[in-house]
């Protein structure tokens, strides 16, 4: 009995760790805009979320995230892919968290710490382009190793009033 036991939990661990997709959560979804992100870092989910959807056609707006950290922050780059019908149409990248000057309040965070934001984000943009389509973000710290990795999915049928 104890080596069937033995051998089920084994079963379960390695399927598991085979196991590299995780869900797809529900950012907002109201008429006609919907966005859904999954995490694209096999070993770690997170939490993100905002108040509404169509509070992301303001200039600010309020968002709320969450995770544990698996690795050190002492240096952290930001990576983002537009992607339009599986290609990349537009890619930007900046450096975040850098020694003499962080532009985040996480900067210098160790493995294992509690990473929690809650407050104002500026995207910068007038509008969300229209269409569906995938925005990649990936953050990577000085050693080249994911800290978090989403592939977020949006659907914008909103009218803009010019």
């Amino acid at each position: 009995m104890k080596t069937s036991g033995v051998l089920v939990l084994i079963l379960v661990l390695l399927y598991i760790d085979a196991s590299t997709e995780w869900p797809t959560h529900t950012v907002c979804k109201e008429d006609n805009l919907e966005i859904h992100y999954k995490s694209c870092d096999p070993q770690q989910d997170f939490a993100f979320s905002i108040d509404r959807c169509s509070d992301i056609t303001t200039h600010t707006f309020n968002i709320r995230g969450a995770m544990i950290l698996r690795h050190n922050i002492k240096e952290l780059y930001v990576k983002i892919d537009l992607i339009m019908n599986g290609k990349t149409v537009l890619t930007y990248s900046e450096t975040l968290c850098e020694p003499g000057h962080s532009k985040l309040i996480f900067c210098g965070k160790k493995k294992g710490e509690h990473l929690y934001y809650e407050g104002p984000v500026t995207l910068g943009l007038k509008e969300i382009p229209q269409g569906d389509y995938i925005v990649s973000a990936k953050l990577t710290n000085e050693d080249h190793v994911t800290v978090a990795c989403a592939e977020f999915t949006v659907k914008n049928y909103l009218d803009y009033d010019y």
